[in-house]
């Protein structure tokens, strides 16, 4: 009888615990925890949940975590969502074993480096973002500058302005003038969209614009990912002898956003990995805002890349080899 009423404690006690899980997966919703504190293995540290809800037993190196599920920070561990799909879990990894992946080279967490002396970049979180260095990029012509160019000075990192018609004499920033007139209006300027950061899982792609209120030149950031990095084997698509450009994933997938997960799921096109070499990238692609939800119901809209179209080339990038899908030697 004593077994049967344990039995039963136990079975109640999972099923608090499960709908504790549902309900704050996002952290919107009203906590339901379990009626005993949970008993942790020896060294496992125990903590509250990411919702600052429940009491949980910290997750161990190699484990699935989440932003409800914290790893254990007095072993060093943090959640690693560089290779994780969209909307899935990480993993639980030690801080030496994070990275950042940028074109081809990889970069330890927290390391501030500059892929170029036009460029400063940061590794933070399994991502990188980057700031540009040249004014020039920031500050673009305004309309008294006739057919704009930019040339590189010997001798100079940053590129400089010259105006056709004008002996080729270095362009002198109007933009201020022009903003304390009060009859001006604003010319939308913007650059193009610079690659995704990431060849894999999720990444930033920048492009320097005036589209804000102020029309002031901003560097300005959307989501972007290529493909899942667990797509990274090359393949052809079954039963055909070819290598498609792009493909969508079968089922919908919600898409994350520093533990933030979108309102809705899709299914994104994903540009392919071919088994006969070639790469392929984005050829068109254009930007939406996409809605996301937060821990403790905050909400949030951000820029996403969403992909048309992909080409494929041979001008391929240094392959890059997940942790834990590393070749032999």
């Amino acid at each position: 009888m004593e077994g049967q009423v344990a039995d039963c404690v136990s079975s109640c006690a999972l099923l608090l615990c499960l709908l504790s899980q549902v309900l704050c997966q996002l952290c919107g919703g009203p906590c339901h925890c379990p009626w005993s504190m949970p008993l942790c293995p020896v060294g496992v540290s125990l903590v509250l949940d990411g919702c600052s809800c429940c009491h949980m037993c910290a997750m161990q190196i190699g484990e699935a975590c989440s932003e409800r599920l914290v790893c254990d920070s007095q072993r060093g561990l943090q959640c690693d969502f560089s290779a994780s799909y969209p909307g899935g879990p990480g993993e639980c990894v030690s801080h030496e074993e994070l990275g950042c992946e940028l074109d081809g080279v990889t970069y330890q967490e927290g390391e501030v480096f500059q892929p170029s002396c036009a460029l400063r970049c940061h590794c933070s979180g399994g991502g990188v973002t980057c700031v540009r260095l040249c004014s020039e990029d920031l500050q673009l012509p305004g309309p008294d500058c006739p057919s704009p160019r930019q040339v590189q000075v010997p001798g100079k990192c940053c590129k400089e302005w010259v105006c056709a018609d004008m002996d080729n004499s270095v362009l002198q920033d109007a933009l201020a003038d022009q903003h304390q007139n009060p009859g001006y209006s604003c010319m939308e300027r913007s650059t193009e969209w610079g690659p995704c950061s990431r060849s894999c899982g999720s990444g930033v792609s920048t492009r320097v614009s005036n589209r804000n209120q102020a029309c002031r030149m901003e560097t300005q950031a959307r989501l972007c990912q290529l493909r899942p990095c667990h797509a990274l084997s090359p393949a052809s698509p079954m039963g055909s002898g070819r290598c498609e450009p792009s493909y969508r994933p079968a089922v919908p997938v919600r898409l994350e956003l520093q533990g933030c997960l979108s309102t809705h799921a899709y299914r994104p096109r994903y540009c392919s990995l071919c088994s006969d070499g070639r790469c392929c990238s984005p050829r068109w692609t254009h930007t939406v805002m996409v809605a996301f939800w937060c821990p403790r119901g905050r909400r949030l809209h951000h820029p996403v890349m969403v992909i048309k179209s992909c080409t494929c080339h041979h001008n391929c990038p240094r392959p890059h080899v997940p942790r834990g899908l590393a070749q032999p030697s």
